[in-house]
């Protein structure tokens, strides 16, 4: 195990643990020392560090245990995929129900990484590493839709650059259950880790942030395009991107996703294979070129299919 330490200037200000030692490591991601850090295997003051955002300060003894890296057996695999666009750059595809992203420990195949890596063969950023190899930000395995993927390094700083900076343009689709009151409405509402249920997110209040809970900003504008007699066709624009994000909110609001039964959804609702949600619009700044470009994945059959049911 690699180990490093450091003492920081006294002048230095109060600043996030996981975002200093990202600008200190510019190699490694943020939300790889985000999870050492969880991991314990980050000191402050001879003391692991519990929470990721921990300030420290001038003067503050940092120590830093990186562990062991594990190459990991992610193989192509002839796996069809939706091309929506494809340049040097840039791969956009339209993601299939059911699939999951990128791998995890135990879950090696059958991912959108596994296809692309056939797909690209070589042409892929790296700075995620070889589990997620030119991913920039992901949708979950029953959400449908549009996916930026970047083939080289250059590609994914400029992509990752807009998505933090909330500039990248994310449009989607779903279908929510019951009758929302307003046309329109925007949930500026931040979301953690539930602490009922770790597996799951939540919207945190202020008073659980300030109380040492780990909850992100997050917000979530939507818009009501139908309204059917138990459930409602709505329009979600994303100004961040936080785990389930559009379901969490949703649900905050008594109105869970379609099929969604992580989040309070209906069961078995038309033989659903969870939430009905579909990312339909990707819209951002070309890397090389510099010129806007925008790409909408097509709603898939079994979206319309509850749409032309539920006009009946």
């Amino acid at each position: 195990m690699q180990y490093d330490s450091f003492e920081l200037p006294l002048e230095r200000e109060p600043e996030r643990i996981d975002k200093l030692l990202h600008e200190l490591y510019p190699d490694k991601s943020r939300s790889f020392f985000q999870k050492i850090i969880k991991n314990g295997d980050v000191l402050v003051e001879q003391q692991p560090v519990t929470k990721t955002g921990l300030p420290v300060k001038g003067g503050d003894l940092i120590e830093i245990h990186f562990p062991e890296q594990t190459e990991a057996k992610i193989l192509p695999e002839d796996i069809p995929l939706e091309i929506l666009y494809e340049d040097a750059d840039l791969l956009i595809v339209n993601k299939p129900k059911g699939m999951v992203v990128h791998p995890a420990p135990g879950h090696y195949t059958g991912t959108l990484v596994n296809a692309i890596l056939f797909h690209c063969k070589d042409d892929l950023s790296g700075i995620n590493g070889e589990i997620r190899p030119g991913i920039v930000h992901r949708i979950d395995k029953d959400t449908t839709g549009s996916l930026v993927v970047c083939k080289n390094d250059q590609a994914h700083t400029a992509v990752s650059e807009q998505l933090r900076a909330h500039s990248l343009k994310r449009i989607y689709r779903g279908i929510v259950c019951g009758s929302l009151k307003e046309d329109t409405g925007t949930i500026d509402a931040p979301i953690g880790r539930s602490k009922k249920d770790r597996k799951k997110m939540a919207v945190l209040s202020r008073q659980e942030i300030l109380q040492g809970s780990s909850g992100r900003e997050a917000v979530t504008h939507y818009r009501v395009l139908e309204r059917f007699s138990d459930t409602t066709y709505c329009e979600f624009t994303l100004e961040t991107g936080r785990t389930h994000q559009i379901r969490v909110h949703m649900a905050s609001l008594g109105h869970p996703l379609y099929g969604d039964t992580v989040y309070g959804g209906e069961k078995n609702a038309h033989g659903l294979q969870g939430q009905t949600l579909h990312a339909m619009t990707i819209g951002l700044i070309h890397p090389r070129t510099a010129e806007y470009l925008e790409v909408e994945a097509p709603l898939p059959d079994y979206f319309q299919n509850l749409l032309h049911l539920f006009c009946e």
